[in-house]
């Protein structure tokens, strides 16, 4: 058999691989392609809670976010700042600044175009993916151990005892801090409802400013907008606050009620099909864990949100 008959197999793995994930890299955009996403982002959690953010706190698990999970980390036990995680997990401020740049500087002014590019920079990374790994197991990977061999640091990080992960020093916060987090809940659901980026960017991190961004695109494309209005906030208590180097992390429960509607753009008021779900004559109760962060002595952003 000849070098080139032996090949085709591997070519149509190639083929069928990356037409998988196409496909899998579609159907959540197709599933999420609906009206009615909230300022949570349509029921998920997302964002960044430093060396905490995959902890089991009580509230639902993080789908997105760009930490790094903890097996792709090295777990330290140090002093502050000497903390494991990504370059992006330990600048807070930092992450997500080229998503949210994109987002709010790019697609929004691109409709569905720019979610549809945003989805086929998704396939692109994933077929890079795929290749890479296809290459490693058919024999020709790419060696990472350096030249005297041993572990690979992620395996050893995987290894080692979870207690020893670095996961910040306890710390408590004051009633000012929590009536600044009521504030910042205000304003970013103010600021949702008139799909006010500019708003949005000075109470919350660039990471979920390009969360944010990106469901006020797909709204904007599918020619609806979430209106939250009469928000009152219900309870609102500190659940865990702590500091890494020199960040400081706080998550509080929040529940409120708000009438919450999703309308068509381009009706008017009072139109029969102006209403797409909601009823403004009504309010409903939604409960969550926000997670806020700051440097030392600085004001307040939002860093994540959690589904209860």
């Amino acid at each position: 058999m000849s070098r080139r008959s032996a090949s085709q197999p591997l070519q149509w793995r190639i083929l069928l691989t990356l037409f998988f994930c196409l496909a899998l890299a579609l159907a959540p955009s197709l599933a999420e392609a609906r009206a009615g996403s909230s300022s949570s982002g349509g029921g998920s959690s997302f964002g960044s809670r430093g060396t905490r953010t995959f902890e089991n706190n009580g509230a639902a698990p993080m789908t997105r976010s760009m930490t790094q999970t903890p097996s792709a980390t090295s777990p330290l036990s140090g002093g502050a700042g000497a903390y494991g995680g990504s370059f992006f997990s330990r600048h807070p401020f930092l992450s997500g600044l080229a998503g949210g740049f994109l987002g709010s500087m790019l697609f929004s002014g691109m409709g569905g175009f720019g979610h549809m590019f945003g989805g086929l920079l998704t396939v692109l990374i994933i077929g890079l993916l795929i290749f890479f790994v296809i290459r490693l197991f058919s024999g020709r990977g790419f060696s990472f151990a350096g030249a005297g061999g041993g572990v690979p640091r992620s395996v050893g990080a995987a290894a080692a005892p979870a207690s020893q992960q670095y996961r910040g020093h306890d710390t408590t916060v004051g009633d000012a801090d929590l009536t600044a987090f009521q504030s910042i809940h205000s304003a970013v659901q103010e600021a949702w409802g008139r799909a006010d980026l500019s708003r949005l960017r000075q109470v919350m991190t660039p990471e979920m400013l390009s969360y944010f961004s990106e469901e006020l695109t797909r709204n904007t494309s599918q020619g609806v907008q979430n209106i939250v209005s009469d928000v009152r906030l219900l309870k609102g208590e500190i659940s865990e606050s702590w500091e890494e180097g020199d960040l400081q992390y706080a998550t509080a429960y929040l529940r409120w009620s708000a009438v919450d509607q999703v309308l068509r753009l381009g009706q008017a008021p009072g139109q029969p099909d102006q209403v797409v779900s909601g009823d403004p004559r009504t309010a409903t109760e939604s409960e969550e864990v926000w997670t806020f962060v700051r440097r030392r002595g600085g004001n307040w952003l939002l860093s994540a949100i959690q589904q209860v």
